[in-house]
């Protein structure tokens, strides 16, 4: 049962957290917790900022402001 609810809240609440992680290479728990630390000190700015990029990956497919051009690489392919 632990593994199915830490799944969903996982998916529903910390989706930012995995993103940034899978892009940046880093495990999300250490993002989660840099968020937690940096809101104590900053007296909760940074749930701030957590709630626009939630907003901006809910809606990242009205964002995209040109299609991506292939490289010369890709061509190939």
């Amino acid at each position: 049962m632990y593994k199915t609810l830490k799944d969903i809240l996982e998916r529903q609440f910390f989706g930012v957290c995995a993103y940034w992680g899978k892009y940046w290479g880093i495990r999300p728990h250490k993002i989660r917790l840099s968020f937690i630390y940096l809101s104590f000190i900053a007296l909760g700015s940074p749930i701030i900022v957590y709630l626009i990029m939630v907003f901006l990956l809910e809606n990242k497919e009205y964002f995209k402001l040109a299609p991506k051009k292939p490289t010369i690489w890709e061509l190939d392919e």
